[in-house]
């Protein structure tokens, strides 16, 4: 894999040139990581204490949030570091990995925001035979599949990105390795890797699209046949975080990957900061918020570690305090 290359390394330039902006940023982008990590593993976290969300939705959550912290973390720690350093060069190699690493879990994302929304549509147009359809089993081959799918996917996309001869400039107009900023470096013709690239990006986004559109045109019409106006809300309601997720995933990587080479703008690092480091941060929020269940389950635990908490406060004091004659 990139075995027709002449550079050693490359030169990332960042978000942007300002030594005045750097260290705000640097703040701002740190913030930014800490909340998605605390977020994320409190979402891991929850579910595993919780046996009421020991369910198959908050199992592919998990798997989400998991998704997110790597996500997240292949490209926040080298892009923060160069905030404050002034060498920024990252070897071809680790250029390679970082990339590969990145489309892996960005391609197991699309996978696990269709197979939610098949969860969702089992759940509320079959939901007497749920358990049958999206067994423990069925959970674990359809997260596997997604994964070993996504690995495929990626080692093609990191072929057709660094197999050409690199012996032109190395400097990266962004500040992780990603296609687009690196196929402007390749010598050779990069029309064919662009179009490679172009069909599984396609067939990877446009899979999961239709997976999720015929699952919520079947949830809709089940919906609309319900008498219940409050089973009606309380369905939708069900679906408002996942349709919120899918809007902020599809909507940024669409603007990025699905549009021809030659239309990319300075607009891209903004879409690129939304998905790898925005919607990371964002995505335990929209789950716990806007669904009562997980809500009930902060609710709950956070008052027995507050209490413990304060039991412990307590016996620290009296043992302090000694006995009173």
């Amino acid at each position: 894999m990139g075995g027709n290359h002449t550079q050693t390394e490359f030169i990332l330039l960042g978000i942007t040139n300002s030594p005045y902006a750097q260290t705000p940023l640097f703040i701002f982008f740190l913030l930014i990581y800490i909340v998605t990590l605390v977020g994320n593993i409190g979402i891991i976290t929850l579910v595993r204490v919780s046996p009421s969300l020991h369910t198959p939705m908050y199992f592919f959550l998990t798997h989400f949030a998991f998704i997110d912290i790597c996500y997240s973390t292949v490209i926040s720690p080298r892009m923060l570091a160069d905030l404050l350093s002034k060498d920024k060069t990252i070897s071809f190699s680790e250029c390679m990995i970082q990339f590969l690493i990145f489309a892996f879990f960005g391609s197991v994302e699309f996978h696990l925001l269709a197979m939610m929304a098949y969860d969702r549509h089992v759940a509320i147009c079959h939901p007497l035979l749920y358990v049958t359809i999206i067994s423990s089993r069925v959970c674990w081959q359809l997260v596997a599949s997604s994964y070993l799918f996504a690995f495929l996917s990626a080692i093609i996309y990191t072929w057709c990105t660094f197999g050409g001869s690199f012996c032109g400039p190395n400097r990266i107009d962004h500040f992780f390795c990603d296609e687009v900023p690196v196929l402007k470096l390749v010598c050779s013709d990069t029309h064919s890797s662009e179009m490679i690239i172009f069909a599984f990006a396609t067939i990877n986004a446009v899979g999961a699209i239709v997976v999720i559109l015929l699952s919520y045109i079947s949830i809709l019409h089940t919906v609309l046949r319900m008498c219940s106006a409050q089973n009606r809300a309380r369905a939708f309601h069900t679906c408002a975080s996942h349709l919120t997720a899918v809007s902020l995933f599809f909507g940024t990587a669409f603007f990025m990957y699905l549009q021809p080479p030659s239309s990319h703008r300075s607009l891209d690092k903004v879409a690129s900061i939304i998905y790898t480091m925005v919607t990371p941060m964002l995505n335990p929020f929209i789950y716990s918020l806007r669904n009562k269940e997980v809500k009930r389950a902060l609710v709950k635990y956070g008052r027995m570690f507050f209490n413990h908490w304060q039991h412990k406060k307590v016996l620290s004091s009296r043992t302090c305090t000694g006995p009173v004659n």
